[in-house]
């Protein structure tokens, strides 16, 4: 008994002794401190998930192009949004589980800097321009599909409803933020390695993406010293440039476009008719890729309709592979940009029809390796024709965007092309258009001759109108 009492007392003594019991209950085995490399390659894998992705909870933008349709719930194919708020859930992916990360990113670097020897340095900066370019990146897609955003008053816990920035002022401060990124970089230096999963951290090769990045904005403004500041930088110059992650063959890093396919079990997706209606005419060495076998002759899902998945075409095999690598930026997009720029003269930029022409191989080669390009570009329905450069760039542009909703849908708004139309059972504020295209000043000096139809007109007033919603 005795021996008891002692011990009660020495327990007693103890806890006499603290007054903080916050870690009595900590576990050892999960860390409470996150090194920067872990949030930037979480931002890096949400936001290529976010842009791969195709649910029709959280991204749906392959039906906004119409590249694919739904079967069993066709609601988003309809343009109606609100049945499963996919703007709000799109908003929060990118704000919640991209801008964050790499803001807290930002704040872990910065303060990594105080006491940091001269040698590390270097690398320091160099992570931190990545994170620019990816944060650039995001608020860059944020503001093409909802126009007006939260930017200066962003991210801020203690500001639960931040002011939202004008669109246009918005990209002007993503162009300066992309700058001193790019300015920032050291090739010479290294960054974050093997934490980077799209570049490995190979600094060269971010700084070729940033640039390309910045070609892709300036031509959303009609930029011309931004156009040709970004070539003279360095722009993409082969498929093997190209920004991908790579996804694994495993859970919880496969490709989601797996995991909507195959993994779920459903039976959600088809080709829709406007895609197989184009491309069928083409002897398009893609099509075998892009669509599958199980419809002779294809078949595509009449869009917006509740089609059956046995009847139509299926989805190309490619895309049911769980390691099928997520490109957010490629080469052949470059290439049609710069097309884009030398047939409106902008930027000093020159021979259209070369930049198109390799566009068009770039996209055959990634797709089909060794695959016929020259004989595609032979075929009269295919070759450039500088008279109506908009349909040549549109519609090809828009072929080799397949897959990348959110670029093939931003390459219909503003070229025009293909026609898109909304079906006879689409939401009632559609009015038989798809959602608006890109609008530009009623000033023809500052249009370079783009075409302005008053339908999206009305719905105008920068340089360019984003917004994904139907103008209610």
């Amino acid at each position: 008994m005795k021996k008891f009492i002692i011990i009660a007392f020495i327990i007693l003594g103890a806890i006499s002794c603290t007054n903080d019991f916050s870690n009595w209950n900590a576990d050892p085995k999960k860390a409470t401190e996150v090194p920067a490399s872990t949030l930037f390659s979480n931002a890096e894998r949400n936001l290529v998930r976010t842009m791969k992705n195709q649910n029709v909870n959280i991204n749906i933008f392959n039906f906004m192009a119409q590249y694919w349709t739904a079967t069993t719930y066709p609601d988003e194919a309809n343009y109606d949004l609100g049945t499963r708020d996919v703007p709000g859930n799109y908003w929060d992916a990118i704000y919640r589980d991209v801008l964050i990360d790499l803001k807290e990113a930002t704040s872990i670097l910065n303060a990594e800097k105080e006491g940091m020897s001269a040698n590390l340095l270097p690398i320091n900066v160099n992570q931190l321009a990545l994170v620019s370019i990816l944060e650039v990146y995001s608020y860059h897609v944020l503001v093409d599909v909802f126009g007006d955003i939260p930017f200066t008053e962003a991210l801020d816990i203690d500001n639960p409803s931040p002011a939202y920035d004008n669109d246009t002022d918005i990209y002007a401060s993503l162009f300066t933020k992309l700058d001193a990124a790019i300015n920032d970089l050291n090739t010479n230096e290294g960054s974050f390695g093997s934490a980077d999963f799209i570049y490995d951290g190979d600094v060269s090769s971010w700084k070729k993406f940033a640039n390309s990045l910045k070609l892709r904005m300036a031509l959303r403004t009609k930029d011309g010293s931004k156009i040709s500041a970004a070539i003279a930088s360095g722009v993409f110059e082969s498929n093997a440039d190209n920004a991908a992650f790579q996804f694994l063959a495993s859970d919880p890093y496969a490709n989601p476009l797996w995991e909507n396919l195959v993994q779920s079990g459903r039976s959600d997706l088809l080709v829709s008719d406007t895609f197989v209606d184009v491309i069928t005419t083409l002897n398009d060495p893609r099509t075998p890729v892009y669509m599958g076998d199980n419809k002779d002759p294809y078949v595509g899902g009449p869009y917006g309709a509740n089609n059956s998945f046995a009847a139509f075409t299926h989805l190309g095999d490619v895309f049911h592979e769980p390691d099928y690598e997520g490109v957010i930026l490629d080469y052949a997009e470059v290439k049609f940009l710069l097309a884009e720029a030398a047939a409106r003269n902008l930027g000093g930029v020159t021979s259209a029809e070369t930049h198109y022409n390799e566009a068009i191989t770039a996209s055959i080669e990634y797709w089909v390796p060794g695959g016929d390009a020259t004989t595609y570009l032979a075929q009269s329905s295919v070759s450039y024709n500088s008279g109506n450069w908009e349909q040549s760039i549109g519609m090809q542009k828009w072929i080799a965007l397949y897959s990348r909703g959110f670029e093939g849908w931003s390459s219909w708004r503003v070229f025009g092309y293909p026609m898109l139309t909304a079906p006879t059972t689409a939401h009632s504020s559609a009015e038989g258009l798809v959602p608006v295209r890109y609008t530009y000043p009623a000033d023809e000096s500052q249009r370079n001759g783009d075409s302005y139809d008053a339908a999206s007109s009305a719905i105008g007033g920068d340089k360019f109108t984003t917004r994904v919603f139907w103008n209610q």
